[in-house]
């Protein structure tokens, strides 16, 4: 229940943000008549209004407020232009109280929240039982600035509202004028919306829970197809895998035999020393000045006998070649006196592979 509660707050948050957003929107592009309700030294006040849709301004007419009713009552065309108006109350300053108040510079931002926290101080009011405001930031120098602050009690204020809302008026302002740096300031002491400025032929509020209760359906039928086709796909992709499977299979069984028998001779290929292979390997080894007369190849081994004019070397050089390891002599070097060079008698291991040698 706690997080059906929690949804149902957040769902309902959700709503009215949309729907002051909507309003907010609306308010911009839809002219309304504005309602001016001047406060006099005797606590009555005189009503003036702007030109509106249907028609020229009214007449400015007076009344005093008892238990939030005009007296004398209005006349009908007034009560028709409170309907769906913005009605804006100037109060005497005299009903006011004002405060001068000095802030760092840096404050700026953050004025909103310092001044709401002295209200019970600054004031004979808690901060829930009054309206408030401040008029724009001046320089005080030393990167000071300073504001000033009008309060009044809710109780000022609330026969007001009342007028605004029997009225039917879409919002209502309490404002008060203050002198600040020797010009006159206008400062908001409260701003409250009554009705949505769409009127009553557009319920926001039912009409957004409705798009929401469409778009819910609709994913809920597009999870279940989803999930079936799916589901479907699933099967058939299930399927060609096991065809692609057996007939791989039925393939290699078929390949076996033929691959066995090429595979063995090119096994055989690459592991058997070739005799022109092993002769190429000699001649790219040895320097033009020694002769071979004599070659055997058993198995991995190769034996080289032949006359050169440096032995040893033959070892150093046949070991630098790829193709053989392990190079000695099996047999003394010697020199005949009727021989131009040294008879070699050397013996090296055949490496296995003699592929492209890529």
């Amino acid at each position: 229940m706690t997080m059906i509660s929690e949804a149902n707050a957040i769902f309902a948050a959700w709503i009215a943000a949309v729907t002051h957003a909507i309003d907010v929107a609306a308010g911009r592009l839809v002219r309304t008549r504005r309602i001016v309700l001047h406060e006099q030294d005797d606590g009555s006040f005189v009503a003036s209004s702007t030109a509106g849709k249907s028609g020229a301004a009214l007449p400015n007419t007076s009344f005093r407020l008892e238990a939030g009713r005009p007296q004398p009552p209005l006349s009908a065309d007034w009560r028709a232009a409170f309907r769906g108006s913005r009605v804006e109350v100037d109060v005497q300053p005299a009903h006011v109280m004002m405060h001068l108040l000095d802030f760092p510079i840096r404050a700026t931002e953050f004025l909103d929240g310092m001044i709401r926290s002295q209200i019970d101080r600054l004031t004979p009011w808690a901060v829930n039982d009054a309206v408030f405001g401040w008029s724009p930031p001046a320089p005080a120098g030393h990167d000071r600035i300073e504001v000033t602050l009008a309060a009044t009690s809710w109780l000022k204020v609330a026969p007001l509202l009342r007028l605004a809302e029997a009225s039917d008026a879409a919002s209502v302002a309490v404002y008060t004028t203050v002198a600040a740096a020797g010009a006159a300031s206008r400062i908001l002491l409260l701003e409250k919306p009554l009705r949505s400025v769409v009127g009553p032929a557009l319920n926001v509020p039912r009409l957004l829970r409705a798009v929401l209760l469409s778009a819910a359906v609709a994913a809920a039928a597009s999870l279940l197809i989803s999930a079936y086709l799916g589901d479907s796909l699933q099967s058939e992709l299930g399927d060609v895998q096991r065809q692609i499977s057996q007939r791989r299979a039925a393939l290699r069984l078929e390949a076996n035999g033929t691959a066995s028998g090429l595979g063995l001779l090119a096994k055989r290929k690459q592991a058997t020393p070739s005799s022109v292979m092993v002769l190429e390997a000699l001649s790219r080894a040895l320097p033009d000045s020694t002769y071979v007369t004599e070659l055997r190849i058993e198995g991995d081994k190769v034996q080289v006998v032949g006359m050169t004019q440096d032995a040893p070397t033959l070892i150093r050089l046949l070991e630098q070649s790829p193709q053989f390891t392990r190079a000695t002599f099996f047999a003394p070097t010697t020199r005949a006196a009727n021989e131009p060079g040294e008879r070699f008698h050397i013996e090296a291991h055949i490496t296995a592979y003699f592929g492209s040698g890529t």
